[in-house]
């Protein structure tokens, strides 16, 4: 915690650099991690259950096959069995879903709908890479 903190200082007395820009970057990292695939716990888990943890980490919210109501805490999450809950509906509005983090939707079988609206991550590249999704 130390080193963050020596780290930002040096950052903040940058006098070239405006605060905005350093703030901008290390959301952008921070984004950047919470996007990160962890294809053990993909393995592990399933696909639903992954893209499930990885859209609600990053802001989004989900429907399930079945159900109504959107999940958008990620505190909620059902907790039984990996075949039980398959994404039918994907909301990202706001969210900072990037590139790097489309993995997690590779096996997603259900998905009938995504909606991208506000997605400062979204760039053409990663657009091009959600529609070569098989399914």
């Amino acid at each position: 915690m130390m080193m963050f903190g020596k780290i930002s200082r040096q950052l903040c007395s940058l006098k070239k650099i405006p605060w905005s820009c350093d703030s901008r970057y290390f959301w952008e990292w921070l984004n950047t991690v919470f996007n990160k695939v962890d294809y053990e716990r993909l393995r592990d888990v399933g696909p639903d259950r992954a893209a499930s943890e990885w859209l609600l980490r990053c802001g989004a919210k989900v429907r399930y096959c079945g159900h109504q109501k959107w999940l958008h805490d990620y505190n909620t999450l059902p907790g039984s069995s990996i075949d039980r809950y398959k994404i039918q509906a994907i909301d990202a509005t706001d969210s900072c879903i990037m590139d790097i983090g489309l993995d997690h939707m590779v096996g997603l079988e259900h998905v009938e709908k995504i909606t991208l609206c506000k997605c400062h991550y979204i760039e053409d590249n990663c657009l091009q890479r959600l529609s070569q999704l098989e399914n």
